[in-house]
């Protein structure tokens, strides 16, 4: 069945962050987005101009609507809108035993106050049935540390988006107390208003998934990253990410044909036949290799003949490479272990019964974002 998310979250007009945010990330991961709108706001890349409230009661109406018809496997809690509303809500979700994630949304990236004091408050609710709560620093000084946001039992997923310098780090600390830290480089862009919305409709559709929280965090930040990387670059302030560009870039579960490359016997000629086709070149390195990407996201190299013995390679792309050559080797397949290369991915080479060349591969947004990216592909 398909991965069923309940949003309960406020709408953003300016289709950044909130509940369209959440919709795009849950869809574009392969789930089924249903929703509960706490607030109506007009806002766009600047700020919120105006905020309304909706009532209690029409927020408990819409999510009892979905969970007697549709069901749940997992909900994402976003801007929640007043302390009663927080009630209210935690009043249905108790009776629910399904992974919730709580991102406590109190500040928009604009600067714009989302939550009050005493809605603050009442945060101590969810935060005691959230399965992991996804703060960022000033959410998680505000709600008092990681000792009180643990109180209740949840994981915390603590953002380090707001720290300087030029990796970002975010620590996952289990309810037991394990942490794991994911640490990335820093993309710098001002189109980064939803980061937070995305990220925990990410996790929330992993775990509606079946996936570990870990593994649910790590598709969630690589989402993000590609998001950010496709950024549209509309208005005039913060603006939106480019959920709508995140195509082949996670998995989905098992292995994904998304690369080839091709032998070339004269590099430049090879390269313009390919930009004339309409594709982009997005790396190009001394001559000898480039690589091309289509508006679907798959992408295509061309590298020197005698570096590959002039034989097309088919490239599928796996979350757990490891994984997949057991399978083969279990299978009586014959192949090496995984290599981690220089350019970012780890690979495992290997032939088909038929003697074609295949290469099983991890790289993340290093596919289509390595950090040696053309910077004017035209």
């Amino acid at each position: 069945m398909i991965p069923r998310v309940l949003i309960i979250a406020g709408s953003d007009s300016g289709g950044g962050a909130g509940i369209q945010a959440d919709i795009k990330t849950v869809t574009m991961l392969g789930g089924h987005a249903m929703t509960a709108i706490t607030a109506i706001t007009a806002q766009n890349t600047l700020g919120v101009q105006a905020v309304h409230p909706v009532p209690v009661d029409m927020v408990v109406a819409q999510m009892t609507s979905v969970l007697d018809d549709l069901g749940v496997d997992a909900v994402k809690i976003g801007m929640i809108g007043s302390a009663a509303t927080v009630h209210a809500v935690a009043d249905v979700l108790e009776t629910l035993d399904v992974p919730i994630v709580f991102d406590p949304v109190m500040i928009a990236t604009s600067g714009s106050v989302l939550a009050d004091a005493d809605t603050i408050a009442a945060f101590g609710r969810l935060m005691g049935i959230a399965s992991v709560v996804t703060p960022n620093i000033p959410e998680l000084a505000a709600l008092g540390g990681e000792a009180a946001v643990r109180t209740g039992g949840a994981a915390i997923l603590a953002k380090g988006g707001h720290a300087p310098g030029d990796t970002v780090s975010d620590r996952l600390i289990h309810a037991d107390g394990t942490e794991r830290t994911f640490s990335n480089p820093r993309i710098e862009t001002r189109h980064s208003h939803g980061t937070g919305c995305t990220l925990a409709s990410a996790i929330a559709t992993g775990l509606a998934a079946g996936l570990s929280l870990d593994a649910a965090v790590a598709r969630g930040i690589g989402f993000v990253r590609i998001a950010l990387h496709e950024a549209p670059g509309l208005g005039a302030g913060h603006g939106p990410m480019g959920h709508a560009r995140v195509r082949l870039d996670s998995d989905l579960g098992g292995v994904s044909p998304n690369q080839v490359t091709l032998p070339a016997t004269d590099h430049a000629a090879s390269v313009a036949f390919y930009r004339t086709l309409g594709l982009t070149p997005i790396v190009d390195s001394a001559g000898r290799y480039a690589r091309f990407e289509s508006a679907a996201g798959t992408t295509l190299s061309i590298e020197a003949a005698d570096e590959i013995d002039g034989r097309p390679i088919l490239f599928l792309e796996t979350a757990d490479l490891d994984a997949a050559v057991a399978r083969l080797r279990a299978a009586g397949h014959s192949l090496a272990d995984p290599v981690a290369q220089s350019w970012g991915w780890r690979e495992a080479r290997v032939t088909d019964p038929a003697g074609n060349a295949l290469c099983l591969y991890t790289a993340g947004e290093y596919r289509r974002f390595p950090p040696w990216r053309l910077a004017c592909p035209d």
